[in-house]
This record gives C-alpha cells, structure tokens and sequence, in this order.
C-alpha cells in the first residue's frame, strides 16, 4: 500500500507554518530576537537572576564570564534606557547614561555591593580599557579609505588648526575671567572638549594625566569627562542653527560639498576583498595586530614618554598611508573596530562609571563658570573654522560643520552633529577632525604638560 502526499514539499512547508501549533515557537523567536543592547531579551533576563541570586549569597565570582554577563546588563541596560529617551537621545544619552548612572548607583550605595566590588577588581585586574582603545583606535585607521585620509588632510587642516588655537586661547581667557587659574582651565576644560571624545579621547587624556601628574585616573576622568560631552551638546545645538543659517543664505553652503567644483569623492583606491575571504582567521590576526601596535606604544612611551594610545595611533596612521598593511588585513581590522564598538562600548562605560568616575567630582563640575567656558570655546573653535573656511575658498558652514566635529563626543558626537546640520555626507572628514585632531590635540598637551610639571 503507497502513501500519497498531496501538494508539493514547499506547498506542505507552508501549511505546516500556518498551523496553529507553531505559533508559540514564533513567538518565542521574536522574544529572543529582542535585544536590550546586544543582550537577547531572554538571556538578559537570565543574567540578571544570576547575578542577583550571587550577590544576595555574597559569591558573585570575579572570573571573566561571569564580568562579561555583569558588565552587559549593567551597560547595555543604561545604554537602551539613554536611546530611548525623549530628545536626550539625540545628544548622546546612552553613552552619558552608561557613565553617569553607574556611578550615581554606586556613590550612592544602589547597587549590590557584590556587584561593585567584582566591576572594580576585573577593572583594575585586567585592565581591558586599553583592550579596547588598542582595537578602536587601529581598527578605524586602518579601516579608513586612505584617500579620505590624504584629502581629508588636505582640505580641512587649514581651518581646524587656526580654530582649535583660537578656541584654546578664548577658552582659557574666558575662564581667567571668571576666576579660574589658566593652568585647571585649559588642562581640565578646554583641551577635553577637543581630545576627540571618550574612548579616543578623555579615556587617553586621563590616563596621560594620571601618569604624570600622579594622580588617580578616576579622578582624572570624572573631571574632563563632563566637559565632552557638554562640548559635544554645545556643537550639536550649533550646528542645527547653522543648517537653519544654510537655508536662508544658500551662498554659505556646499550642501555638504566642502568646497566648490570639488566633490567629496573619497572612493578606495585599495584592492578590494571579497567579504567573503574575511573569516575568523584574518579577524582573529588584526586583533592580535591592534594588540601588538599597542604594545609599540607602550614601547614607545617607555623610551620617548609619549603617551601609549597616542604613539599608537600615529603608527598606524603612518603603516596605513605607507600601504603596508594588506587590504584583507585592513578589512579584518574594520571588523574588529566594529565588534567592539557594537559590543564593548556600553560595559566598558559602565566599569568606568563604577570603578573609576566618582559621583561627587562629576556632579560638581556642573556650574555656570564651566558652562561659559565650555561655550565660548566651541564657539570660537566653529566661527574660526566659518571664518577661514570662507577664506580659503571653502563653504564656510560646512567648514565650521567639520570643526565642530573636533569637539564632539567621538564617533556618537559626529552622527548626533552631522545628523543636526543634516550633512551626513561629511562623515569621512568628520572622523578625521574627531581621531586626528583628538590625537594631536591630546599629544602636544600631554608633551607640553610633562614639561613643565
């Protein structure tokens, strides 16, 4: 006796996901496919039971998987409560909630004390900060085009230097004014507002300040860091007015075009690589390459006292505009760079918010005098770049759009600003006043600062 099948195998595939029977197994996939950051929903749910039976015990251990879980929920959770706030989550408000709750949380004794001690030992222990400063920082150079890095070079050095001297000189002039030492003004509020946002720029800046002014790089951090990301709101309200400026007088503006009869036309001259040759392999050896470019840094710190992240950033910018890396290996780099922004960004933020930003310090640089401070320099670092750009044949708002991007929260500050001004096509050139100007900018303080301490 034969068996007969009616309908075709894909006919029968379909009824059969039509049947009421696999409704929940939908269901739960679209659970699952919920994420609170990178976390799916249920696994987050998981983690904090987890944590929370430990801690109520007293033995939440200190092993790396068990941070890895705490680090998550902790950062990813305050980093979806920022992205999904009202107006705030156009200024950054998941990487400033990421920081800033933590700490409150902690200074204020909210969070299990099993918890904080852990986030603080695997901090300190492990130390994974320059982890991740070793992959971004290498990762986004070499995953650069280095055409933009030549004309982005080219194009708007001129008015980001003359505007980053203008802005320190009226920056710490302003805070003279309102009673502050020239010497806290310009080390502790203006130069954080251009050292290139967090990761790229107040996390090398405190660490560099820490190590030769002897002090403790928590502190260093609580104090610049309220100053970039102030700095960063600043340039985004600016450059929303000055996009409202482009549609009332059009001969100011390129519409995102720096300068006139010259596109922004950064297309890769580099062999290009098939994603699909991009395994685990070529991922697996640029991250031990960002790690060794580190190592350099540190090297080169020892013997020059430069500081590490800062070396390494020019090596690599150097190794990437001498072609010496391979385009597979540069593709592998960006993949890198990607995975640790996506996913290591948020718990990172929140180690620090617990182990090395204290509450009191942060809160208390929140007053009129920073304030004043704070404006007048990202404004007098947008008008030089208006003015200049103007004067050298650019379109002076989009001259200043890329200035503004100096003093912006990093990569978060360069979408939040170029998302207000409505020139995303500035991008490219946008990174470069963000990684290259923080990285000069926090290199000549650094090396001026150890003189004369």
């Amino acid at each position: 006796m034969t068996l007969q099948l009616e309908g075709s195998l894909p006919e029968m595939a379909a009824v059969d996901r039509a049947k009421p029977r696999g409704t929940w197994l939908r269901t739960w996939w679209k659970i699952v496919d919920t994420n609170i950051g990178v976390v799916p929903l249920p696994i987050f749910v998981a983690l904090v039971g987890i944590i929370g039976y430990y801690s109520y015990l007293g033995k939440l251990s200190g092993e790396i998987t068990m941070a890895i879980g705490m680090l998550s929920v902790g950062g990813f959770a305050c980093g979806e409560l920022g992205k999904r706030m009202p107006i705030l989550n156009k200024v950054g408000a998941a990487a400033i909630f990421a920081t800033f709750i933590p700490s409150a949380l902690a200074f204020y004794h909210l969070l299990p004390g099993e918890v904080v001690r852990v986030t603080t030992e695997f901090s300190k222990q492990t130390q994974f900060l320059y982890l991740f400063i070793a992959c971004i920082i290498v990762g986004s150079i070499f995953a650069m085009d280095r055409q933009v890095l030549i004309k982005g070079f080219l194009k708007i050095f001129i008015p980001l230097a003359i505007g980053s001297v203008a802005a320190g000189i009226v920056g710490t002039l302003v805070g003279v004014a309102l009673g502050k030492s020239a010497y806290e003004t310009f080390f502790f509020i203006v130069v954080p507002i251009m050292a290139g946002g967090v990761g790229e720029g107040a996390i090398p800046l405190s660490i560099g300040y820490s190590e030769i002014l002897h002090q403790p790089q928590g502190e260093m951090f609580a104090t610049v860091l309220p100053c970039v990301m102030l700095g960063s709101l600043t340039a985004i309200l600016l450059s929303g007015a000055l996009n409202t400026l482009g549609k009332r007088y059009p001969h100011l503006t390129g519409e995102g075009q720096l300068q006139p009869g010259v596109a922004n036309d950064v297309a890769a001259t580099e062999e290009r690589v098939d994603p699909s040759t991009i395994g685990p392999g070529v991922v697996a050896g640029a991250l031990i390459t960002a790690c060794t470019f580190y190592l350099l840094g540190m090297l080169v710190y020892k013997l020059t006292g430069l500081p590490g992240p800062v070396a390494m950033l020019f090596l690599a910018v150097a190794i990437k505009l001498g072609r010496l890396v391979s385009p597979k290996l540069q593709a592998g780099a960006g993949v890198v760079y990607k995975f640790f922004q996506v996913s290591v960004t948020f718990p990172l933020l929140f180690a620090v918010g617990v182990s090395i930003t204290p509450w009191d310090k942060l809160v208390a640089a929140f007053n009129f005098t920073h304030l004043a401070i704070i404006i007048s320099t990202v404004v007098t670092l947008m008008g030089t770049g208006f003015l200049v750009g103007k004067r050298i044949g650019m379109y002076p708002i989009e001259s200043a759009i890329v200035n503004a991007c100096h003093s912006g929260q990093g990569g978060t500050g360069d979408v939040a600003i170029l998302t207000a001004a409505n020139r995303m096509v500035l991008m490219p050139f946008a990174q470069i006043a963000t990684r290259i100007g923080g990285a000069i900018t926090v290199t000549l303080v650094l090396i001026f600062l150890a003189q004369i301490v």
